[in-house]
């Protein structure tokens, strides 16, 4: 029998990145546009793009009948003193998460390029030291966030990040405990490194802890790995596509996650940032109506 498989939205698929941003459509619109698309479920986004107080953010939600499934924080824990950096934010996310009836807390590393102009902020590679540094203080915010929280963390691997290609992936799940930290399985950020997402999954299938399910222009990315641009620049340059128009396929991921014998969730995710206001809420209606159809899995979306 087929895993249930329950797959949400985000604010990055309205091209949200900032909590407060003159080139990003309102949480109000966000919320609005959710339930129109036909999804139930969604993760928070940038910490201050929704609301902040837990009473004030459930009143939302349960306006638009949607449910939480993350919240987000990054870090940059391969770093000495990045503790309480991270632990400010986590704390803040974790306890407004928990409160919404979220489950994860989903972590991703700080870029090595500047965001905004894409010059390299320090060396894209990580010492021995620096990669001892980043699983012992992941396992460690895995174990406060369960302990204090009882939320799960799942780590996401991420282009232009230190944990960005397949080997850099499988070291940091060697590296990490199960019962603390397991993987957001971006598929797009996977593939935009030419990863095997089906091969991580058959390999680490106890490790697959939530999922951001996205695609990438192969075209595109090959541009930009060529030029060494920043990952700001490929999505502005389109190398997120919506399905089926990129890579990996849908059809076989949810086949997959379906096969892995336990219920999973996570997002259907697609960066836009920036964007016209009025093209995030197509691209998510066909998305949604893209999913439902090619998967044998048990897919809960919403009935809308």
């Amino acid at each position: 029998m087929a895993s249930k498989i329950t797959i949400g939205t985000a604010p990055d698929s309205w091209g949200v990145w900032f909590p407060s941003d003159p080139e990003q459509v309102p949480a109000s619109t966000f919320l609005r546009e959710v339930v129109e698309a036909g999804y139930e479920a969604i993760e928070l986004g940038p910490y201050g793009y929704l609301p902040s107080d837990a009473a004030e953010l459930q009143e939302a939600l349960d306006e638009h009948g949607l449910t939480v499934l993350a919240g987000t924080v990054f870090s940059h824990l391969h770093q000495p003193g990045a503790w309480d950096y991270t632990w400010k934010q986590v704390t803040d996310v974790a306890a407004l998460t928990q409160a919404v009836g979220g489950e994860h807390i989903v972590v991703i590393p700080e870029p090595w390029r500047d965001h905004k102009s894409g010059a390299p902020k320090e060396d894209p590679e990580l010492s021995p030291e620096q990669w001892d540094l980043l699983t012992s203080q992941t396992d460690e915010l895995g174990r406060r966030v369960l302990e204090e929280y009882g939320l799960h963390v799942q780590f996401h691997s991420h282009a232009d990040s230190h944990v960005g290609y397949q080997p850099e992936i499988e070291r940091f799940l060697e590296g990490t405990d199960p019962a603390y930290v397991n993987l957001c399985l971006d598929t797009g950020h996977v593939a935009y490194y030419g990863g095997d997402c089906l091969e991580l999954i058959g390999r680490y299938p106890e490790r697959i802890g939530y999922v951001h399910l996205k695609q990438v222009n192969p075209e595109i990315v090959a541009r930009v790995l060529d030029k060494d641009l920043s990952f700001p620049e490929a999505v502005r340059m389109g190398a997120m596509i919506e399905p089926p128009l990129g890579v990996p396929a849908m059809g076989p991921l949810l086949d997959a996650l379906g096969g892995l014998g336990r219920d999973i969730s996570g997002i259907i995710e697609h960066d836009l940032y920036p964007c016209a206001p009025d093209v995030p809420l197509p691209i998510a209606k066909r998305t949604r109506t893209y999913l439902s159809s090619c998967s044998g899995a048990h897919l809960e979306m919403g009935n809308r």
